[in-house]
Formats: structure tokens, sequence, C-alpha cells
């Protein structure tokens, strides 16, 4: 009959055999090669080496700062060219408004001219018509 296996593992089991593998990998039998690909890198000799790793992991972080902020600015600006292009399409139908309402306007003011000037004929008409009779 085989052996039943546990459907949930909890905490304690996970760590205990992941502690009992790393003590069977950790022998003193063991080499530095796989001391250091267990253990990672230890000891004085990868000093310099730590102090690179630092200065292009710091140098990695300023650049994603940069990143951060351009990548900031750049929505910034995309919400302000949408609120100008809103702008200039409101200023654009304004404009377009403004227009259509200064035809009409114009048309209005020449045809109260026309009817200004056409009263007026009509007065002078009369007028030339009154002096004519009154000296018949």
């Amino acid at each position: 009959m085989p052996p039943k296996f546990k459907r949930h593992l909890n905490d304690d089991d996970v760590t205990g055999s992941v502690k009992s593998e790393r003590r069977n990998l950790l022998e003193d039998d063991s080499d530095e090669e796989e001391d250091f690909f267990l253990r990672g890198p230890s000891g004085p000799r990868f000093g310099p080496r730590n102090d690179k790793i630092k200065h292009v992991q710091n140098q990695v972080d300023e650049v994603i700062d940069v990143m951060q902020e351009n990548i900031t600015k750049v929505i910034e600006r995309g919400e302000r060219l949408d609120e100008l292009q809103d702008k200039s399409e409101s200023l654009s139908d304004n404009a377009t408004a403004f227009s259509n309402r200064s035809k009409q306007l114009r048309r209005q003011m020449w045809w109260r001219g026309c009817k200004i000037k056409a009263i007026m004929a009509l007065v002078a008409v009369i007028l030339l018509l009154v002096i004519i009779i009154d000296l018949a």
C-alpha cells in the first residue's frame, strides 16, 4: 500500500524540509564552488566586487528614479495637452459661433440701412410732391 501524502503542508513542514535539505547539501565534504552557490558569496575576497555591484545598483536606482520622474512628467504633460486640446476645441466652437452671429448681424444692419434709405427716399419724394402740388 503506498504511503499517504499530505495535501496541505503547513509552514513548519516546509521550513523543516528546507533546513534538512540544506544540512544535507552543506556537509563537510562539499567544496568551495558548491558553498558559493548554496550560501552565496562570503568573506573579504568578494569585497571589491560587492562595491562595484553596489555602485552599479546605485546607478540603476538613480536611473529608475529619473525614469519614474520622467514618466510622471509625461503623464502630467499628456493631461495638460488634453486640457489644451479641449480649450482649443472650445475656442474653435466659439469662433465659429461668433462668425455666424457677425454674418447675421451684418445682414440685419444691411437691411436696416436699406430700410432707412428707402424711408429717406420716400420722404424726399413726398416732400417733392408737396412742393410741386403747392406750386401748381
